[in-house]
């Protein structure tokens, strides 16, 4: 059976899904319709129980979240060498990365596009929206100044890993910001060659994503 990649265009599957055109692994995408709130249907509620896209199907495997995603096909697949060895310096790095991008990045995102979540009032929600930009924006800072410091094309400087995809995907979030990714020069550097890849263009295409994108 192939594995299913269940996902809605430019929401967090993006990364798993350029990862598996990255790997030239086999899955069938599987579209789940937020705009009629497909993600909280009973159906895909007995998949997901969180109601959130992506999920990833193997077999009996079910994996949610986008960073346990990429993390599990990058260990399933180790000859493509989309992560660093287990163990080593790199891994951690890796690591450190991968968490800050999922548990910081990703997160303080979620806050600016739904501020409902936390605040009632149209005033609070306005707020949130600003301070999550402005906040945003000094993470993408810190990764300018990394992507600067180390000078590789790279989230880890000459390696190409998962991180990619994912920061990719996240800076693609913050193009309609005051201040979005890619008025960093190196982070736009990196975004732009990201786009040249064949296995983005490919997952970009298969969403129907559209200019401007990033």
């Amino acid at each position: 059976m192939v594995p299913k990649l269940f996902y809605f265009p430019g929401n967090a599957n993006l990364a798993p899904h350029m990862v598996l055109e990255e790997l030239g692994a086999p899955y069938e995408l599987v579209l789940v319709d937020r705009a009629k709130n497909a993600h909280k249907s009973a159906e895909y509620m007995k998949l997901n129980p969180m109601g959130r896209i992506p999920t990833y199907v193997d077999g009996d495997l079910v994996i949610s979240e986008t960073a346990a995603i990429c993390l599990h096909l990058a260990d399933k697949y180790p000859a493509k060498g989309l992560a660093p060895a287990l163990g080593s310096p790199e891994r951690g790095r890796f690591y450190s990365w991968l968490m800050y991008l999922t548990n910081t990045v990703q997160a303080e995102l979620i806050f600016h596009f739904y501020p409902e979540k936390i605040a009632d009032a149209d005033s609070a929600r306005a707020e949130i929206k600003a301070k999550e930009e402005a906040s945003v924006g000094g993470m993408f800072d810190t990764i300018e100044e990394t992507l600067a410091g180390h000078g590789g094309p790279y989230l880890l400087g000459q390696t190409y890993s998962i991180l990619d995809p994912y920061l990719l995907m996240l800076g693609r979030w913050t193009r309609n910001m005051k201040r979005p990714a890619r008025t960093l020069p190196k982070v736009s550097a990196f975004m732009t060659r990201m786009l040249e890849r064949p296995a983005v263009k490919r997952a970009f295409e298969q969403e129907g994503l559209k200019a401007p994108l990033i």
